[in-house]
């Protein structure tokens, strides 16, 4: 407890020469391994299960022909986290985010390597966690920051802010497995986030708030990394992971991929799932009987040449092949662009007309609007009379990089690299 102290006051007082020396966070070689096991019989009925039970009580369990696999959750993971970092952990499912959570959190043990902690550690991992369904809200406020380590006085000190943030102060009495899930989740968030600790895990377990509350969280998260706190945020929301942490890890099938800037991680994060393609062919197997149906997209330059990345500036367009099977009165085509967290910035249609049977394209020009380097998705819709027949969401994938135009600046930020009119007067 006395080099813990020391610990504290370092940070406290020289937090910049602090961040050469140690880590918080030490994760070494961090590996962890589970055996999954698969069964090889026929499905049993009740019966057949009691008899085999009774006959052979030692196999009770373990299955006729069985086989043991070893799955590696994480294999050979190493990075550190210095005071006042807040790291973004993301991957795709599986990938084993949540499995080193657990590991840092201390739930379950890794196989092999080692995590030296120089700080208290509060996890938000799962609704309810450390908290006990008997106990009232009020009780289980003073129980979970015990368990943090921290002192009556210290939890006393912070009690109103927890319960005003959770907004829970009717049901403060209540037994806790009276709460909703939304209930235990903000009380939760509140001990974890105003109770101190030098370390913040949270999971994607905010998602399960509403929106007012998961920006309410963000907020309170982007205060906790300012004081000085460390946080490790695990979320599939790539937006909130650019505007709090400046630093993530990517995972991958138990591996760390990337360890950088969190504008990178999440670029080579989305890129890892897009290839670069001029062509792209749309299912319409399904609704082949139905109004109508697209069935193809090409990306282009302007002259109809198929192109795999377009150059800042450059002129181009997007080609769709469709099928229309009826006379169709104010049919529409229209097109939407994605970004990599998923937020539409851009849609644009067809003026509404009246489109008899037939096979058709649709080209879509593109002279006037500089989009910023990086990939973006397309969703498509044709419709009649508003009434959309054949939607598809992320059917195809423009990527834009390199330039066209020498006075655009490519590296800028946003989405959008056209100039506005500059006037610039002497005063």
């Amino acid at each position: 407890m006395r080099q813990h102290s020391r610990f504290k006051a370092i940070c406290k007082f020289a937090p910049i020469c602090y961040s050469q020396m140690l880590p918080i966070l030490e994760i070494k070689n961090i590996s962890k391994k589970f055996r999954i096991q698969h069964e090889q019989q026929p499905y049993l009925s009740l019966r057949d299960s009691i008899s085999k039970v009774i006959k052979s009580p030692l196999s009770f369990g373990r299955g006729v022909g069985a086989e043991v696999e070893d799955f590696w959750a994480l294999k050979d993971v190493s990075f550190n986290v210095y005071p006042g970092e807040s790291i973004g952990i993301i991957g795709k499912n599986g990938a084993g985010k949540s499995t080193l959570l657990k590991i840092l959190s201390k739930i379950t043990p890794p196989t092999s390597g080692k995590i030296i902690s120089r700080g208290r550690i509060a996890s938000l991992l799962e609704v309810g966690t450390g908290f006990h369904p008997e106990l009232s809200g009020r009780e289980n406020i003073f129980l979970n920051g015990s368990i943090l380590g921290m002192k009556r006085k210290e939890i006393q000190k912070r009690f109103d802010e927890i319960v005003d943030f959770s907004g829970v102060e009717k049901f403060l009495d209540t037994p806790l497995k009276h709460y909703s899930s939304g209930m235990q989740l903000r009380l939760a968030f509140a001990v974890a986030a105003f109770l101190e600790p030098e370390i913040l895990v949270i999971d994607e377990v905010l998602a399960v708030g509403d929106a007012e509350f998961q920006q309410k969280c963000l907020g309170k998260m982007e205060d906790v990394s300012k004081s000085g706190r460390t946080v490790l945020f695990v979320s599939h929301n790539m937006g909130a992971v650019k505007t709090l942490c400046r630093k993530s890890v990517l995972l991958n099938k138990g591996c760390l991929i990337k360890y950088d800037n969190t504008n990178i991680v999440v670029n080579d994060y989305s890129n890892s799932f897009t290839n670069n393609k001029q062509a792209f062919d749309i299912d319409y197997t399904k609704i082949r009987s139905g109004i109508g149906y697209a069935k193809k997209i090409s990306i282009e330059d302007i002259m109809g040449n198929p192109i795999q990345i377009i150059p800042i500036g450059q002129p181009w367009q997007v080609r769709i092949s469709f099928t229309i099977n009826d006379i169709t009165p104010h049919f529409i085509i229209g097109i939407g662009f994605k970004n990599n967290e998923n937020i539409s910035f851009r849609t644009t249609w067809s003026i509404p007309k009246d489109i008899l049977p037939g096979e058709y394209e649709a080209i879509f020009k593109e002279s006037t609007i500089y989009y910023g380097a990086g990939k973006y998705k397309l969703n498509i819709g044709l419709s009649s009379r508003e009434h959309a027949f054949h939607y598809i969401e992320d059917c195809a994938v423009i990527e834009f990089d390199g330039y066209a135009d020498k006075n655009i600046f490519i590296r800028s930020g946003g989405l959008v690299l056209n100039q506005m009119e500059i006037i610039i007067n002497k005063i």
